[in-house]
């Protein structure tokens, strides 16, 4: 079980698609943007994603109410919807050249719509595949619409039960897509890694039967790290060129030199998974040499008996296992032995 997205095969085998989220992070500058994509090139990430919608499409422009943000622990406590949206949305005038600069650094390059509008926008564009938001996987209009074009679908699993996340699923499969990949996601910001509950993510693939990964906004990258030893095979995190720069999205954003980290660390977990095996690597063959053995460690007569005294467990591992020392001791030389001497069975009488 794999899916191709760009030139990246995604799965077990392959190193984890690690995508760097732009979201709001440019702080509404085109050059910052840019910079931010060859930052993340730099860093050696699969892909750049950004997110296509505009204040007038997710919300209405309205300062009261449910329409203001009134969660005391909130980064955005106190502002409106429309505003935060106004503030945080990528220009759509934007994306072409953001997705031009992202091919030319090998970047695949994508984005999550948040309506119909933004879809046909992104089809226009022509992106390898599509995103949709935790906060959209109940929008099953919207994924279906995805799911039609045919391109790989990544979903994120944030607030969802197990029963709308398998609606999602049904829908978009029914809709035509071929190529799913679920993320598991605690749509917390920043996210605490006690509510991160990464056990989920094999139980999302068997479920499911598709690729899985983390959406993680968590700070730091332990979390990630530990999600590829649960099975993912996509991760997805915040990207700034620098917290202390501010932004909507700043305060739970890595930095490139955490990328970069995170990318290394990411396929070094991937590849100390292996498989189930025991014995020695290949590697390892060489160290057997420093297992005790068995050894002569005083000159021995030829019929002197063998004792504690003359035979003993020691490095290197070219004599007999440790395991026969009972079975020798108390037996006779069959020869004479100089010290240091591997013992073996022919010299044993």
């Amino acid at each position: 079980m794999s899916i191709q997205i760009g030139n990246h095969q995604i799965g077990i085998h392959s190193p984890p698609f690690v995508i760097a989220e732009m979201s709001g992070n440019h702080n509404g500058s085109l050059e910052r943007a840019l910079a931010i994509v060859d930052a993340v090139a730099d860093a050696g990430a699969q892909a750049v994603k950004l997110q296509t919608y505009t204040a007038d499409t997710m919300t209405l422009d309205i300062a009261a109410r449910e329409f203001i943000i009134d969660e005391p622990t909130s980064l955005w406590a106190g502002r409106t919807l429309y505003d935060l949206y106004r503030e945080a949305h990528t220009p759509w005038a934007w994306h072409a050249p953001i997705f031009e600069r992202a091919r030319a650094r090998g970047l695949v390059a994508f984005s999550t719509p948040f309506d119909s509008t933004a879809v046909d926008f992104l089809e226009s564009l022509d992106v390898p595949c599509y995103k949709i938001a935790s906060f959209e996987n109940v929008d099953l209009p919207l994924i279906r619409k995805v799911a039609a074009t045919g391109k790989p679908l990544i979903i994120s699993t944030g607030l969802a039960t197990l029963a709308e996340i398998g609606e999602a699923v049904a829908a978009a499969r029914e809709a035509g897509c071929r190529e799913l990949v679920l993320l598991k996601c605690t749509s917390a910001y920043p996210a605490s890694p006690a509510d991160s509950n990464l056990r989920t993510i094999p139980h999302l693939r068997a479920a499911f039967g598709c690729e899985v990964g983390l959406s993680d906004h968590t700070i730091g990258i332990g979390a990630a790290l530990a999600a590829i030893a649960l099975g993912a095979t996509v991760i997805e995190k915040h990207v700034t060129l620098c917290r202390a720069d501010g932004g909507v999205d700043s305060a739970f954003s890595l930095e490139p030199h955490e990328l970069r980290l995170l990318v290394q660390e990411s396929e070094r977990a991937r590849l100390a998974l292996g498989e189930v095996r025991y014995g020695p690597t290949a590697d390892e063959v060489g160290s057997l040499r420093f297992r005790r053995s068995l050894y002569v460690v005083r000159d021995i007569r030829k019929g002197e008996v063998l004792t504690p005294e003359n035979v003993r467990a020691i490095r290197p591992g070219f004599g007999l296992a440790p395991r026969y020392l009972e079975q020798v001791l108390g037996r006779r030389a069959a020869q004479d032995i100089q010290a240091g001497t591997a013992l073996r069975w022919e010299l044993v009488a």
